[in-house]
């Protein structure tokens, strides 16, 4: 969602923040309903939990607030991360409010924590007081403002810098998150005005992701998926709320122009899969081409997606963690840039391993390149073989790097608030 303009909130009452978002509601071309949440559940508190004190800690402390400390695809992107933080230099706590899943993937982010806290049973407040206890120096946000996020603890101000990162793929508007993790390929320089955030560029990808991360050793054949041999397999495992009238009607231009091609697609229910069919007949493609997948464990779904050629992103909403997953597995993504932050993820992902050849910026030129690669089976298989050579040596999955990139950004928020310096947009280099 857009938010332009809330970057010039001055740090008002909360009456007054209330009314100016109602005034920008009347007068932005923005989401309205979005500005009436934002106000209703994450107004700042009259009186700030911290109030300019600057704490003095050997190590700086480092806190990730969510609800996903589980088999969710923002563990599976961070877990490996945590645990590549310099302890030396950085204290880390988790605030977790999320139910115990007793997954894998919990028990290892727990471990990489020098202290995780469950708060699931905690009212937002105490968990705002919480931090301001523990004399939190960086509160990491991961949630924004997605399911059962706790919106008012940032709001209540407990730490001196506070973060918005990879959760919520937008601006926060608010006046109390200081900064937004991103890259100039996510949020292009003349952007920067429509984030109430101040924007910290990372140098690769703003998308940390685990190099540790295990693909299943089953081998799947396509008989079992219901998948043709002979074809030309395009997929897409987005969420099926992503795929538009627009990223369909591409989708199907495509497939009639590539014989004995089909498209994969995540199952959803019963009344979808119907409704995707009914409209691909519509659109002179034989509903049969479209096949679904059962969703499995992510382990075994990466080894399945290398059944498939290569994988078609959706606009406006792109894939991130979806195409992190591909990429891994070894599957080319195509995809095509947007302007907003949602719609540049993949482009920002696919520059990070080095195939900007994937990135279409007209629906044309993704139809063309999808085509393309379709018929002359030679140029997919290099880009194939080129995925393979960067996947362990381009900076997209390098786990340890990120870390250090993004610790570096950390450390350059706590030496601008040690200084006495309002948070600016900061760079990091390579």
């Amino acid at each position: 969602m857009s938010f332009v303009c809330l970057q010039q909130l001055g740090r008002e009452s909360a009456l007054a923040y209330r009314l100016r978002c109602s005034q920008l509601a009347t007068l932005l071309p923005i989401n309205c309903a979005a500005l009436s949440f934002l106000w209703q559940t994450a107004t700042p508190r009259s009186q700030p939990l911290w109030r300019g004190e600057k704490y003095k800690h050997d190590r700086i402390r480092v806190a990730y607030l969510s609800r996903d400390f589980r088999e969710h695809p923002v563990s599976f992107l961070m877990a490996g991360m945590f645990e590549c933080h310099d302890s030396s230099r950085f204290e880390t706590t988790a605030i977790s409010w999320g139910h115990d899943d007793d997954s894998a993937i919990r028990k290892r982010i727990k471990k990489s924590f020098e202290r995780f806290i469950d708060v699931e049973k905690e009212d937002q407040g105490k968990i705002a007081q919480l931090l301001r206890e523990l004399e939190i120096d960086i509160a990491v946000d991961l949630m924004g403002f997605t399911e059962e996020s706790r919106t008012h603890v940032m709001a209540a101000r407990p730490a001196p810098i506070q973060v918005n990162y990879l959760g919520y793929v937008g601006t926060t508007g608010t006046q109390y998150i200081d900064y937004i993790i991103a890259d100039r390929v996510l949020i292009p320089r003349d952007q920067d005005e429509f984030y109430s955030e101040k924007i910290v560029c990372l140098p690769n990808s703003f998308q940390v992701n685990d190099r540790d991360r295990r693909i299943g050793d089953k081998v799947f054949a396509r008989r079992d998926a219901g998948l043709p041999q002979d074809a030309f397999v395009f997929c897409c495992f987005n969420n099926v709320y992503k795929i538009t009238p627009d990223v369909f009607d591409s989708w199907m231009r495509i497939l009639r122009r590539v014989d004995r091609s089909v498209l994969w697609l995540v199952a959803g229910n019963s009344i979808v899969e119907r409704n995707l069919r009914n409209e691909a007949a519509g659109r002179a493609v034989d509903p049969e081409r479209l096949i679904f997948a059962q969703r499995l464990p992510l382990a075994e779904h990466q080894a399945r997606l290398r059944m498939a050629d290569l994988f078609l992103d959706t606009l406006p909403y792109n894939a991130g963690t979806t195409a992190a997953d591909a990429l891994w597995a070894g599957l080319p993504v195509l995809t095509r840039i947007g302007t907003a932050l949602a719609g540049r993820m993949a482009a920002s992902v696919l520059t990070a391993i080095g195939l900007p050849e994937l990135i279409a910026s007209t629906p044309e030129a993704y139809e063309m390149i999808a085509v393309d690669l379709a018929t002359h089976p030679e140029k997919n298989a290099a880009i194939k073989r080129k995925l393979a050579d960067r996947r362990l040596t381009a900076p997209l999955f390098d786990t340890e790097l990120f870390t250090r990139h993004i610790e570096a950004a950390y450390i350059a928020m706590y030496d601008r608030y040690q200084a006495g310096l309002a948070p600016a947009h900061i760079a990091i280099p390579n």
